[in-house]
């Protein structure tokens, strides 16, 4: 059957219904963007702050936001006048909203972390950190800002002759893994706080030991750090 020419009226009927659909399914559901005045914003389903935001507020901090729908911080850049020629500080946070990595806006560079290096170390044994006690002794320490959760630490030591001894670390106090006898290397990897504290201990320093004891003879135990640094989980 041939198909017939539908009636304005008809036309105007359906063309109507589409209307409301659009306007029913689009009232019907939140939001997940939103455009104002040249800035974007996107939230999660439900959520009522936005997970990612980018513009130019005035006054607001801002020039760019990513975040969690928890509203942690993933990544901010900083607009600290809310004018569009101050500088941008760069942010970007961890899990438990921690300062990970920022940049120095008032000379460029990097703000945080901070990166220790090891500067050179002595290779002549007689000059090592040293005891010659009987008994558990400190003969180098350091403090060091505590930034990823585990430390990688290698220890040179050795014994004057016919003499024997250990040497071990502590951090914080605390025993960090075995002694090793004089003359092997201490070379350790292991969370240098418990995990479970890491969190809250995130930023802060943590004083590192070494210590050597003699067990026979009348000479010394050295010890010298080779290596330390941070390393992740």
């Amino acid at each position: 059957m041939p198909a017939l020419p539908e009636d304005i009226v008809d036309r105007l009927r359906a063309l109507e219904r589409r209307v409301q659909q659009i306007y029913t399914a689009a009232n019907s559901r939140p939001p997940l963007n939103k455009f104002t005045n040249g800035t974007l914003q996107v939230f999660a389903p439900g959520g009522t702050s936005a997970i990612l935001a980018v513009g130019q507020w005035t006054g607001q901090e801002y020039g760019l936001s990513l975040r969690r729908q928890t509203g942690q911080p993933v990544l901010d850049v900083w607009n600290g006048s809310g004018s569009a020629t101050a500088l941008q500080p760069f942010r970007m946070h961890d899990a438990y909203d921690h300062e990970l990595i920022s940049d120095d806006v008032g000379t460029g560079g990097l703000a945080r972390p901070w990166l220790a290096m090891l500067p050179p170390q002595d290779t002549a044994p007689a000059r090592w950190p040293q005891t010659n006690s009987a008994s558990w002794t400190t003969v180098a320490r350091s403090q060091n800002p505590l930034w990823q959760p585990k430390m990688r630490l290698l220890i040179a030591t050795t014994a004057s002759a016919s003499t024997s001894g250990q040497v071990r670390v502590l951090v914080n106090g605390v025993q960090w893994g075995d002694a090793v006898n004089s003359g092997a290397n201490l070379d350790r990897t292991d969370f240098t706080v418990p995990a479970d504290t890491f969190a809250t201990a995130f930023g802060t320093p943590v004083t590192v030991e070494i210590q050597a004891v003699v067990n026979s003879g009348t000479g010394s135990v050295y010890a010298q750090p080779m290596a330390m640094y941070g390393t992740q989980t």
